[in-house]
C-alpha cells in the first residue's frame, strides 16, 4: 500500500498548496515560487538524511520490538488495533518534547532554526528542515520506538498522520474562524502553529504539538490569543531574503 500512501501525501500537499493561492491566511513576503524550491531543496536534503538514516534504524528497531517484545507497550498483550492507537498517541506525545528540546538546547536550535528561518509560512515549509536536524533526531526516534515499544505498522501510520498533519498546520490557508476554533480543540492549526512560527519568543514558546493540542494544553504552552495579522514569522537573525538562501542554510548550524 506503498503506493496509497504516497498518493494521500502528495495530493495532500498539492491542494493545500492550491488552497494558499485561493484563501491565503497570511500576506507572502517572496515569491511563493523561490520559497517552494528553496524549500524543496532544503528538504531533499532532508529526505537523504531520512533514507540513509532514519528509514534503516528505524525499520531494524521496529522488527526487533515486534520480534522480542521490547517496550512499554509490550508489557501486557493488547489488542492489536489498540496498541497500535497508544503507540500513535504516545509517539505523539513524545515528539512534543523533542520539539521543546530543540529550541530548548542552543545545538539543537542551530539546526532547527533552519526551519523557523523561513520568512514565510507555508506548506512547504514543513519539509524544510536541516539534514543535521534530521541525523540527530535519530537516536531520539530510536528511543520512542525502543521505550513505548513501537511495531512497524504503528510506526507506518504514525508517520503518515504526521506528514498530513505538518502539511495542514503549517499551510498559509484561512479557514473559516468558527471552524478552526473547532479543529484546534483536537488538532495543530494554521493559526495556532503561525503563533509557534512567530520571531517574538513569548510567542514562539507555545503551540509546540505537532498533532493533537492536548499536549500544550496539558503542559500550559497553548495560546490562541495572537492575531494573524500581528505575527512576523521567522527568525530575528535572518531578516531579509540575502540571508536565507539555500547554501546559507545548509551552513547556518556551522556557522554559529
Amino acid at each position: 500500500m506503498k503506493w496509497l500512501r504516497g498518493a494521500l501525501v502528495i495530493g495532500t500537499f498539492a491542494a493545500l498548496y492550491l488552497l494558499e493561492n485561493k484563501r491565503p491566511l497570511r500576506r507572502q513576503k517572496e515569491s511563493k515560487a523561490v520559497e517552494t524550491v528553496r524549500n524543496l531543496a532544503l528538504a531533499a536534503t532532508a529526505g537523504l538524511a531520512v533514507a540513509l538514516l532514519e528509514n534503516p534504524v528505524a525499520g531494524r528497531l521496529t522488527a526487533a520490538v515486534e520480534r522480542n517484545d521490547i517496550g512499554l507497550l509490550k508489557i501486557r498483550r493488547l489488542p492489536k488495533p489498540l496498541e497500535t492507537a497508544l503507540a500513535v498517541v504516545l509517539l505523539d506525545y513524545t515528539l512534543y518534547w523533542w520539539h521543546v528540546l530543540t529550541h530548548r538546547l542552543p545545538f539543537l536550535w542551530n539546526f532547527h532554526r533552519v526551519h523557523h528561518a523561513d520568512r514565510d509560512l507555508t506548506v512547504s515549509t514543513a519539509i524544510r528542515f536541516h539534514f543535521g536536524e534530521i541525523a540527530l533526531s535519530v537516536l531520539f526516534r530510536a528511543g520512542q520506538i525502543l521505550l513505548i515499544g513501537v511495531s512497524p505498522p504503528a510506526l507506518t501510520i504514525w508517520q503518515t498522520l504526521l506528514l498530513l498533519s505538518i502539511f495542514f498546520h503549517h499551510s498559509n490557508v484561512r479557514l473559516p474562524k468558527n471552524l478552526e476554533s473547532k479543529l484546534e480543540f483536537l488538532m495543530m492549526t494554521p493559526r495556532l502553529h503561525g503563533i509557534h512560527h512567530s520571531a517574538a519568543m513569548d510567542e514562539m514558546d507555545s503551540n509546540w504539538s505537532s498533532g493533537l493540542t492536548v499536549w500544550d494544553r496539558l503542559h500550559g504552552t497553548f495560546r490562541d490569543d495572537v492575531p494573524q495579522a500581528a505575527i512576523e514569522i521567522g527568525v530575528g537573525e535572518f531578516p531579509d531574503e540575502r540571508q536565507v538562501t539555500f547554501r546559507r542554510m545548509l551552513a547556518a548550524p556551522f556557522s554559529g
